[in-house]
């Protein structure tokens, strides 16, 4: 089974390395999307001998995901894992995501982080909170932790299903794609990890996208 590991950094020149050294296998099966950073992320990543996708300019989160789902397609390969590069996914939990995979029972894997307002910044346990429990009505399933971006994703379900967000918001549409098309959706706890670095969610605009697309979610 062909797993590679995707990760969309914008701005990331503290952490990216210590992120793509701990991953296990082939570097080559690691995959940057470079968001348009302005830091040193591109030429550390390049040095590291990832494979490199890039973006002249900032298009969001879910675009850089959607250039690596291409990618990861091309590429034959069976499931892609995406994690974070700022350093709040630990790495040394991907064998918790290759175990569920070779079960075979499932098509997405999603992260589930401890949820307390005593280990999370109390915005983002209430916003968890809300959208989880939102994208859970709109999927018809059960969904602990929709906002975390450590999963493993079939490549069977890239193929089949349209992508159309671009933002942070493209986490929550594919769930609730796959979800409604039949896939199965299992979780696997991880380590709540939240580091000084600034989100970078804006809370209007992004809280904006996710409201687009609950309406749109609703009405197709």
């Amino acid at each position: 089974m062909k797993i590679g590991f995707l990760i969309p950094v914008y701005n990331e020149e503290k952490s990216i390395n210590e992120v793509i050294q701990s991953l296990p296998g082939n570097k080559k099966d690691i995959i940057i999307v470079d968001d348009g950073s302005i830091d040193r992320t591109l030429e550390i990543a390049e040095k590291a001998g990832v494979t490199l996708l890039k973006h002249k300019q900032n298009m969001g989160k879910g675009y850089a995901h959607r250039t690596g789902f291409n990618y990861g397609l091309e590429q034959k390969y069976d499931y892609l894992i995406t994690l974070d590069g700022d350093g709040q996914h630990n790495p040394k939990e991907i064998s918790r995501f290759i175990e569920r995979i070779e079960d075979k029972k499932e098509d997405i894997i999603v992260g589930v982080r401890k949820r307390s307002p005593l280990n999370m910044p109390f915005i983002r346990y209430c916003t968890n909170l809300t959208t989880s429990f939102v994208v859970s009505f709109l999927a018809n399933c059960t969904i602990k932790d929709s906002q975390c971006g450590y999963r493993a994703i079939s490549t069977r379900i890239l193929k089949n299903i349209p992508l159309t967000t671009c933002n942070f918001q493209t986490e929550s549409e594919i769930l609730i794609k796959a979800a409604r098309s039949g896939y199965r959706i299992g979780e696997v706890p991880i380590s709540t990890i939240y580091r000084e670095e600034k989100s970078k969610i804006n809370p209007i605009l992004d809280t904006l996208r996710f409201i687009l697309l609950v309406f749109r979610s609703i009405w197709i």
